[in-house]
């Protein structure tokens, strides 16, 4: 495995993340593993060379943390991987507080240090953009995390550029890092961040680390005559096709590539991230979803087939998250008693 480094943080890190939505529990998700069966799917990552992994502490309700803290505090060195965890959402400690602020913030990362059964995590991410909390109360309560040695870095995830550039403004005034990565939505099917968040990170040094680098699997289907899943039938970024049509030509030509590399779909799909100098965020169900992100390292895509692979792009909606930006959708204002 040839790592590299991650922005501007001096972390050597897997050009692959492992995701880890996927482990926990299926109570949660249908589609997710219970502890059993995800250990011999993070053992196999681990032995073969990703350090990097990322969780968050609303998956599985907590149980994602769980399962990934007791298998890597058995099976490997703290400083020899990086760990990456997210909050916003409630958690088991914090069932009634959501967003952005101090309290939510200070007291969500003690219980994921707890699951994860470590003194720190290398990055602790923001699960998205706060409409309702002031980010100066944000970039200061994540500051704290940092200065308490909670956090090595702070990481973004689901902004816009505009957003991401208040934060980062936020902290310069105050003499702080700020967001050092960003966990964003980007895929050969999903470019729209190619207009303003991709170049404003790379100019400002901040990793790139996105999330559904396959599209839900849909680039990993590419011809398949059936492109569906137990998961993207049920997931709604799918049915909202912001991947575009079961049909789109861009599936065409990453199945083009892929059979002049005589290599699968999938990897050819990691390969572009990459090439773009960013290191995707995989999910994995099943040990071939490792063995392609693996091989996607070796994968190496000329002009010519980066050319074909973005020629057929047209624009998508911008609304992937369970709700918009739009405050009058969260649902602390739908529910104020609950999260007062």
């Amino acid at each position: 495995m040839k790592y590299v480094s991650l922005g501007r943080t001096g972390l050597s890190v897997s050009p692959i993340v492992l995701g880890c939505m996927s482990f926990g529990s299926s109570t949660w998700r249908e589609w997710v593993l219970d502890e059993d069966a995800s250990q011999p799917l993070l053992r196999m990552a681990l032995d073969a060379g990703i350090n990097f992994f990322d969780t968050a502490n609303v998956y599985s309700s907590g149980a994602s943390e769980d399962v990934l803290g007791r298998f890597l505090k058995a099976n490997a060195t703290r400083d020899d991987v990086v760990i990456s965890t997210k909050m916003f959402y409630p958690s088991r400690e914090t069932p009634n507080q959501m967003g952005l602020t101090r309290k939510n913030i200070l007291s969500s990362i003690d219980g994921s240090l707890q699951r994860l059964d470590t003194d720190y995590v290398d990055i602790y991410q923001v699960h998205r953009w706060d409409d309702l909390t002031p980010i100066e109360e944000t970039m200061a309560a994540l500051h704290d995390v940092v200065k308490s040695g909670k956090a090595r870095f702070v990481g973004a995830s689901n902004m816009r550029c505009w957003q991401l550039a208040k934060a980062q403004l936020a902290a310069q005034d105050q003499g702080w890092g700020g967001f050092a990565t960003m966990q964003n939505h980007y895929n050969l099917l999903h470019r729209e961040d190619e207009r303003d968040l991709v170049p404003f990170c790379e100019d400002q040094g901040i990793g790139l680390i996105p999330w559904s680098p396959l599209a839900r699997g849909r680039i990993a289907r590419a011809g398949m005559a059936d492109p569906q899943t137990t998961r993207s039938d049920d997931d709604a970024t799918v049915q909202n096709l912001l991947y575009g049509a079961p049909n789109d030509p861009v599936l065409g030509d990453v199945e083009a590539v892929a059979v002049g590399h005589g290599v699968s779909p999938a990897r050819v799909g990691l390969a572009w991230l990459m090439a773009k100098g960013v290191q995707p965020v995989i999910g994995a169900t099943k040990p071939k979803h490792i063995e392609d992100a693996i091989a996607a390292t070796d994968v190496v895509l000329s002009e010519d087939d980066v050319d074909h692979l973005e020629q057929s792009y047209t624009p998508r909606p911008f609304a992937e998250l369970p709700w918009d930006t739009d405050k009058n959708q969260d649902p602390r204002l739908k529910d104020p008693e609950r999260f007062s």
